[in-house]
Order: C-alpha cells, then structure tokens, then sequence
C-alpha cells in the first residue's frame, strides 16, 4: 500500500503527538450502539453475509477519516491512500486465522474476493499476508451484545485502529442494534476523529437501504 510522511513542520499536533507517545498506554477507544437495520435488511434480502456487508461499510467508513489511515512509523506519521481490513476467521476447533481484504470495489466484487479469501485464508493461521502496518484490525463477537469491551495492543508506537463488534438485537420497535467498539492511537485520533468515523458508518449503513 502506498502511503506520504506527514511534515512535522506542518502537522498542527505534534504537542499531542509527542504527549501521547510518552504515555505507557497511550489508547483511545469507545463502544456504541449502532443501529444497522439497513445492513441486516440487506443481507437477507439479497442472500448474503451480514458481516461482509457491515465490514464493508466499516472499512469505507475508516477510510474516509484520514486519521484512521495513520500509523506512527520508525517515530513519524505516515498516512496511507488506503487500508485493507484484517478480520479474524473462526476455525472448526475453536481458534481463527486472519484474513486480509481489501474493499474500494463495488459490492458483487467485494463478496466474490471476499468469499475467496475466506476460504483461501484458512491454512495461514495468524500468520498476515500483506503490510501489517496498513492494516485494521478487525474483530467480532456475535455470541455477545456487550456495553465495552477491552482489546490487546502491543503499546508503543503499534498504531493499527482495531474496531470491533458483538451480537445484534432486535428492538420493539423492529430496529437492529449492535455495539461497535473503535480502539485508536491517541497521539493520531482524538475523539472527534473517533465521532466522524461512527458519523460517516451511519452514512455508510444507510447506502444499504436502496440496494
């Protein structure tokens, strides 16, 4: 994936970028509830995958704030032009391997390369394919509908946004909600960076209604 050094000279955080990086742990995150009915009325209208579908739109979502395409490289910021997803794929004895895709096509497509993938990733264990660096990190929990959840990182300088979700429940009022969970290196999100992803996921989910 290609990517641009960020100009410290021009760069207006780097009193937060240097504070945050001295912190032993220096994360930012938050879980919310979701509404997602348009994505799950999607999936099963057309016969397909709830979790492709509502990863696409995370990862166009993540994509769209630049922020998000930041990692913190050799103690500079670089920003890439995109970054594929590496979600976790759960094996038959219980464990899971990863699995690396990418999502700027159109949806057929999408669904194609990703059910390909899927079973072409099965051998890999959690062993990445591509530049980890590039990467999200991305998990689900659909035996779950949690309030907060709490996610492993490396600490220092590792980057990588892992944004997360649990089990859907159907309200009343026959709305889908599900919590989503966003972890971010604060020296590069702060939360209204955080609060523009979950605004443009809205958009995102919303897209899913005419389709």
């Amino acid at each position: 994936m290609s990517y641009k050094v960020i100009d410290f000279n021009k760069y207006p955080r780097k009193q937060h970028f240097d504070y945050f990086r001295s912190l032993q742990y220096p994360y930012v995150g938050v879980s919310a509830e979701v509404d997602v009915t348009d994505v799950y009325n999607y999936a099963k209208r057309n016969n397909r995958s709830f979790f492709l579908s509502f990863l696409h739109a995370v990862a166009l979502a993540a994509d769209s704030v630049e922020q998000f395409r930041q990692r913190i490289h050799e103690g500079v910021i670089v920003q890439y032009d995109e970054c594929p997803t590496s979600h976790t794929e759960l094996l038959e004895e219980g464990s899971y391997c990863y699995c690396t895709l990418h999502h700027h096509m159109d949806l057929d497509s999408y669904f194609e390369k990703a059910e390909n993938e899927r079973i072409a990733c099965l051998n890999n264990g959690i062993n990445e394919d591509e530049d980890v660096e590039s990467m999200y990190f991305i998990t689900s929990l659909p035996w779950l509908n949690y309030t907060s959840l709490i996610q492993p990182v490396a600490g220092n300088d590792e980057s990588n946004p892992r944004i997360s979700w649990g089990k859907y429940i159907k309200t009343e009022d026959n709305k889908v909600m599900m919590p989503v969970t966003v972890l971010a290196h604060h020296s590069l999100v702060d939360g209204i960076h955080i609060g523009l992803f979950y605004e443009n996921l809205n958009k995102e989910i919303i897209k899913y209604k005419e389709l």
